[in-house]
């Protein structure tokens, strides 16, 4: 069983060298990819706590699905989705693959466009920034929807605390 997936949220962000914990794991899957997931593992160690959650009983991980297709943020339809994790997955020293700096900027930049409540990917996209030395003009190779909101956060990480 080959079921495309990229690890986004907070364990892209410490792949990429913004270290922060988290209490979850998010997985990026293709709907079909998810099928596949539940009809295969659900009972072997994997139980369904309520839909787009997973759980591994055996190591008590918590996993958050988060579907190709599906908007960050609000929910809400935009310019911005979830995309097919094969197309913006890079891999770890152990083949694992992450979300790509670009996509999970781009996507944790939306979200905290869309979602008051999500001033953490906004805070995440800023010490993603600080610790990846990003220069203003990476912003050109981001979605126009989220160039602005980016090049405000830009702005807000050059600011050096005491």
């Amino acid at each position: 069983m080959k079921i495309p997936f990229a690890i986004a949220g907070a364990l892209a962000a410490n792949a990429h060298g913004h270290r922060r914990t988290t209490e979850d794991v998010d997985l990026l899957l293709t709907p079909e990819g998810l099928a596949e997931f539940k009809e295969h593992k659900l009972g072997l160690g994997w139980v369904e706590k309520f839909s787009g959650s997973r759980g591994d009983v055996g190591n008590n991980v918590s996993i958050d699905v988060i579907l190709t297709g599906d908007f960050p943020g609000d929910g809400k339809a935009k310019p911005i989705a979830f995309p097919h994790p094969q197309e913006v997955a890079d891999y770890d020293p152990e083949g694992l693959p992450f979300l790509n700096l670009k996509t999970l900027l781009e996507l944790k930049t939306a979200s905290g466009m869309t979602a008051a409540h999500r001033m953490q990917d906004l805070a995440d996209v800023m010490n993603l920034i600080r610790v990846n030395n990003l220069s203003v003009d990476y912003a050109s190779n981001l979605h126009p929807f989220v160039r602005e909101k980016f090049l405000e956060l830009w702005q807000l990480a050059q600011i050096q605390d005491d």
